[in-house]
């Protein structure tokens, strides 16, 4: 067996308007031919990992920022929410007039009023990306499988995200859910736009060991790259660790490499650089 590598999604291995380059498409193309494992390890569920993606030829993926681990066509682990927890997290939201989304497998399930009340939120999430055309992007461009009108109260859920009103939502969801794992994304600290709610006890590099185990690999075969503060477990874990330079200060500090932007070819600079894969683009 190569090596082992595990790719965030969203700012890694796409932008923020959900573009797959090209020359990132060539590096994991190449990479597994030349015997390499190349696996998604994202905050994504299934649901929201779209052909187009899969069509790059991948291994299998890591979802729900750690909760589910499938190799190829074979599930190693799927920790979910119960149906308890999920009703307990929509109550409070609703109690809360918080909107948000349940993230499945089966699919993303809106609340009633996501849609009018995320659009703002997602064309900040764009601006704060440094995308030129963020005043464009809405919830169903950022997801557009998105499901409205579904049911809430489900027992396939992976985690749920919700839209902030204040960062004491966030900090209320600590003490409202002991038995969860809260977090927040879309900004650092109190500027985060979204809190959502995990299976506790689980995150990227968790999932890593287990599939590692499975697989019968070694760590010391592992890559991992990552832009965002949840991602920094994983490259800790991993032998290598790659954080992208459009990524947030602190894991561009703890990585062992950090690689141009992912609109700037930055996913197959690394690639040549660990020798992964020979520079058949002529791109460094």
């Amino acid at each position: 067996m190569g090596k082992v590598i595990f790719i965030d999604v969203d700012g890694t291995l796409l932008d923020y308007e959900n573009k797959l380059p090209a020359s990132a498409d060539r590096a994991i193309k190449e990479a597994r031919k030349n015997g390499h494992r190349v696996y998604i390890c994202t905050g994504r569920s299934e649901a929201e990992v779209y052909d187009y993606i899969w069509n790059i030829g991948l291994d299998g993926m890591i979802g729900g920022n750690g909760s589910y681990v499938k190799d190829e066509d074979t599930v190693v682990m799927h920790q979910l929410i119960t149906l308890e927890q999920c009703k307990h997290i929509v109550d409070w939201c609703h109690s809360r007039n918080l909107e948000f989304y349940l993230e499945s497998n089966n699919g993303l399930f809106a609340s009633e009023n996501f849609e009018e009340k995320g659009n703002p939120v997602i064309k900040v999430y764009c601006q704060r990306k440094g995308k030129e055309n963020a005043s464009e992007q809405t919830v169903r461009t950022v997801f557009p499988e998105m499901i409205y009108g579904g049911g809430l109260y489900r027992d396939d859920c992976n985690k749920v995200s919700f839209i902030l009103n204040s960062y004491q939502d966030h900090l209320d969801s600590i003490k409202e859910f002991p038995d969860l794992k809260p977090g927040t994304w879309g900004g650092a600290g109190e500027i985060a736009l979204f809190g959502d709610l995990g299976v506790k006890g689980i995150d990227k590099a968790h999932a890593i060991d287990e599939l590692l185990k499975h697989l019968g690999a070694s760590l010391e075969d592992t890559f991992a790259f990552g832009d965002a503060k949840v991602d920094i477990p994983m490259l800790e874990y991993c032998n290598v660790g790659v954080a992208v330079n459009s990524g947030g200060d602190e894991i561009k500090a703890m990585a062992d490499y950090v690689t141009d932007d992912v609109d700037q070819d930055g996913i197959y600079k690394a690639f040549v650089h660990f020798g992964l894969i020979d520079d058949v683009l002529n791109l460094c």
